[in-house]
Parts: C-alpha cells; structure tokens; sequence
C-alpha cells in the first residue's frame, strides 16, 4: 500500500493545492526553492540527500539523509547521540524532495497551523534521536527523517520507513543542479571505469 507514495508526490506543491483550505485554516504559503534558497542551503519543508563516500559510490540509492524545518534548516542524524543543525554530516545537498504540509495528516489543536506541527514534528523526532546510537544498518539517518514524518503522519501514512525514503529519494528526488548530479553519479562512473580496465588488463 506505500509503494504509491514514491510517485504522487511532486517536487513541488500543486497550485491548485496552495489554494484549498482545509475547514477555516488558510492552506500555507510555500515559497519556491530558487536558486539563493540553494546557495544557502534552505529547503522549507524538505527532506534532503547526500552521497556518502565509498557507499554511495558502489551503491547510488545509499546515502545520507536529513528533514528541514518551516523555515528551511536542515536536521540530520550524524552519529551516536548527535543531530546535525544546518550542515549535513557528508556535505551539502544534492538531491531534494519538496513536501507539503497540507498533506500531514495529524489535526491540528489548539488552534496550531499546520507550519507549527511541521516544526514541532521535526523537533520531536530530533529530541528522540539525540538519544540514540547510530546504527549504520538498522536505525540510522533515514529513521530518524521516518519518525518526524510519523509524528506528522505526512501522507496519511502512521509507519514510515529507511527503505520507503530510500527508494522514495532515488527515483524522485530533484537535483539541486549539475554539480549535484556529477557529485552523485561521477565517482560511481569512475569506479565502473577503473573496474572495466582491470577487468581487460586481467583478460589478456
């Protein structure tokens, strides 16, 4: 049933979604991902992907993975008890995918907006994880992004996953530019090269 949720989201929020209303909240505003919002490295409302040396070289879907806030700060998973604010552990973004938060599925109380659940979601899974030990295999970077979007229940979804968000980021997550595909694919091109030389020298 969550296999969906890998392609109906857009990298950007709908127009036409930006001008529903859900009962007497105003739908909320969501400014577009330019390129200055790049240069500083803010993606409201996102979740964002790094490649991780040697892993991500052998194996472009593995990587490392944040969830930004409202106002486009970046929260990460860097290691045992540690959440990263505002520099992911592997370096800046090169993959993205815009949410939105009209599609959290928590009601609001308290009179709170939708931007105000988001933030205290995010928050949330970053308190739970700045008391846990990273574990490469098992709760991880991707974990931690999962357990904000479950606080929010993003999607209607109760139960997210690393895989989910893995496969989810591979398939449909935006290049932040050339230089985030290059940093992406380019060692793993090399790699495949120097292994089909050796392959060739070894032949003869």
């Amino acid at each position: 049933e969550y296999m969906g949720v890998f392609f109906i989201q857009k990298m950007e929020v709908p127009k036409q979604e930006q001008k529903e209303t859900d009962g007497n909240e105003s739908p909320e505003e969501i400014e577009p991902i330019n390129q200055q919002r790049k240069k500083l490295h803010r993606y409201p409302y996102s979740i964002v992907w790094t490649p991780i040396p040697l892993l991500s070289w052998i194996l472009p879907i593995i990587g490392h993975m944040g969830i930004c806030d409202s106002a486009g700060t970046i929260y990460d998973f860097q290691g045992p008890y540690t959440i990263g604010k505002g520099k992911m552990a592997f370096g800046n973004p090169t993959r993205y995918i815009v949410l939105n938060p009209e599609r959290i599925g928590v009601e609001p109380e308290n009179g709170s907006s939708k931007r105000e659940i988001w933030d205290k979601s995010v928050s949330r899974g970053c308190d739970i994880y700045s008391e846990r030990v990273h574990n490469l295999c098992f709760d991880n970077c991707h974990s931690h992004v999962a357990v904000c979007l479950e606080h929010m229940k993003y999607h209607g979804i109760a139960k997210w996953n690393m895989f989910m968000l893995a496969f989810w980021m591979f398939f449909c997550g935006k290049f932040v530019g050339v230089g985030g595909i290059l940093k992406t694919f380019l060692p793993l091109i090399i790699v495949l090269i120097l292994a089909l030389m050796f392959y060739a020298m070894t032949r003869r």
